[in-house]
């Protein structure tokens, strides 16, 4: 019998995550542990736009807010790491992420990683093959299995982010921040995935993440009053 939402919550309330694997958000040392439940509580901020399916984002351009719901729990840490520090500079998400503590982090992350847990469900171990011969000549340029999986859902370390199924027009988007230099409200500062993002041109940079969207994944969008609901 398959579980609902609520009742698979419940069942990660009590259990911690860690989600600096890496040696936490300054490279310190162990990062706090988080839980669902602390996390429900601290979602307010993060559900008028990631709890609506097919919500929109106007900057730095109309495209759909990410889905996070089932996302890594170390990889929505680092992202709001990122965005705290500045190394992601969305005004938006920097204004939410320095108004949050490591805890609240660490707890926010657990509470949106916990979403993906249904029981009985899978994504193939591979992904299927691009019908353009142009995009499977991208995948190989780029390499971009070699992070994030055969299938793109199955990252090599707690801090890459699972990309498979996710919005099109989000990951153009994202991957095009990479290539922003010295601006002060858009781009993201990664070497690894801005030498990646700089190869490509915009229109290759679009076709990836078209071939990547169509892929079977995890991320969701859960309605916000599914949220409100959870664990009661």
């Amino acid at each position: 019998m398959k579980k609902t939402l609520s009742s698979l919550l419940a069942c990660a309330f009590a259990m911690p995550v860690a989600v600096w694997a890496q040696g936490g958000p300054q490279g310190g040392g162990q990062g706090p542990s988080g839980t669902v439940e602390a996390g429900e509580r601290k979602v307010a901020m993060c559900i008028g736009c990631h709890g609506i399916p097919g919500y929109q984002a106007s900057f730095p351009e109309v495209h759909k807010v990410p889905m996070i719901a089932g996302q890594a729990a170390g990889f929505i840490a680092a992202s709001l790491t990122a965005y705290r520090k500045g190394d992601r500079r969305h005004p938006t998400m920097r204004s939410i992420a320095a108004s949050l503590t490591d805890q609240d982090i660490a707890d926010v992350s657990a509470f949106y990683a916990a979403q993906g847990r249904v029981e009985g469900t899978s994504v193939p171990a591979t992904a299927a093959a691009p019908s353009s011969t142009a995009v499977a000549a991208l995948l190989q340029k780029g390499a971009c299995v070699s992070c994030h999986g055969n299938n793109f859902n199955t990252p090599i370390d707690a801090n890459t982010p699972k990309i498979a199924g996710q919005h099109a027009d989000y990951l153009f988007v994202a991957l095009k921040a990479y290539k922003t230099d010295a601006k002060p409200l858009v781009g993201r500062s990664n070497p690894v995935m801005a030498g990646q993002a700089k190869q490509f041109s915009n229109a290759e940079l679009k076709a990836l993440a078209e071939y990547i969207a169509s892929l079977p994944g995890e991320l969701k969008t859960v309605p916000q009053e599914r949220l409100h609901t959870a664990g009661r």
